[in-house]
């Protein structure tokens, strides 16, 4: 079969069979664009390319493409990302009996074991310390950290938040994962008050649990509600704000506090498998990353039984 109609059978099947997400199509789509760039680079004619041509030396080749003549380099774990891509898409083609090489048959390369970037409680204090006035931003600001904080919530679930998702008197509210399932995430006492403080002063009627407030009050009748519903990159700048303030050293951003969320787990010391469901890790292994933040509670047992 010819490359190119495999591929579009594969991502059809992606989209319509696996149910992926929109988001996940796209990601496979670019690197099976990023294949056919490099065997174009080749000298190969995609219009006469099929499946069967693709060997193991030609992944080789292409993964030394992606590591070594991309404009900016990349990291090893994007270089592995396009490679699962390919082996997806050899195992695709293994199921239809459409000709090519074994999907096993391509390793990937081995890298560091993954580390992320939490903060300490003494970090989160004076992070959460940082907005100190009575405006109305302030209280969205404050309520959007501690909910991303509590939560595990990623930004794109936050932002998408309407205010009649949120049961404020069970606390806790359902969002859309990235497999189409559904998860329940469950609110803290000190997030569900930030929330209803904010939602009190406010004097609108739009939807969006978090807007902007950087408009003219006179000309907000011009303006529908995913006008002012917050985007990413606001939130990004505005907690990169906060902990410059907070004089952090760390590089964090959003993602940080949802890692801050499971090390807090982690250092009360409630159990993986409760932290594995909470997180909606599909492996325990993934899970496991968070791990490192528990040697020095292990080190004080050890230091306490071990004389």
């Amino acid at each position: 079969m010819l490359l190119k109609d495999a591929h579009n059978k594969f991502l059809e099947n992606l989209e319509i069979s696996k149910n992926k997400s929109k988001k996940t199509v796209e990601q496979y789509r670019r690197h099976l664009s990023k294949f056919e760039d490099f065997l174009i680079e080749e000298k190969y004619d995609l219009l006469e390319f099929e499946t069967q041509n693709i060997d193991l030396d030609l992944t080789d080749k292409f993964r030394y493409f992606l590591h070594s003549k991309w404009k900016n380099k990349i990291s090893i774990k994007t270089v592995n990302a396009y490679m699962i891509t390919i082996r997806s898409f050899l195992k695709f083609a293994e199921k239809k009996w459409i000709k090519a090489i074994s999907p096993t048959s391509i390793d990937l390369i081995k890298s560091e074991p993954r580390m992320v970037e939490f903060l300490t409680e003494e970090e989160l204090k004076r992070l959460f310390e940082q907005p100190k006035q009575s405006t109305i931003i302030w209280t969205r600001d404050i309520a959007i950290m501690e909910c991303i904080y509590s939560t595990w919530l990623r930004i794109s679930e936050l932002t998408a938040l309407n205010k009649t998702d949120i049961d404020l008197e069970r606390m806790e509210f359902a969002v859309r994962w990235k497999w189409k399932k559904v998860r329940v995430v469950y609110l803290t006492q000190k997030s569900v008050d930030l929330i209803k403080n904010y939602i009190e002063k406010r004097n609108d009627n739009f939807p969006a649990l978090f807007i902007r407030h950087n408009i003219n009050k006179d000309n907000i009748k011009d303006f529908n509600n995913e006008d002012l519903r917050l985007k990413r990159f606001f939130i990004t700048n505005m907690i990169k704000k906060y902990w410059i303030k907070a004089n952090i050293l760390k590089d964090i951003s959003a993602h940080t506090l949802r890692h801050s969320f499971a090390t807090t787990l982690l250092n009360a010391w409630a159990d993986l498998r409760s932290i594995q469901e909470m997180l909606w890790h599909s492996s325990i292994s993934t899970t496991q990353v968070y791990t490192h933040v528990t040697n020095a509670k292990l080190k004080e047992i050890h230091n306490k039984f071990m004389k």
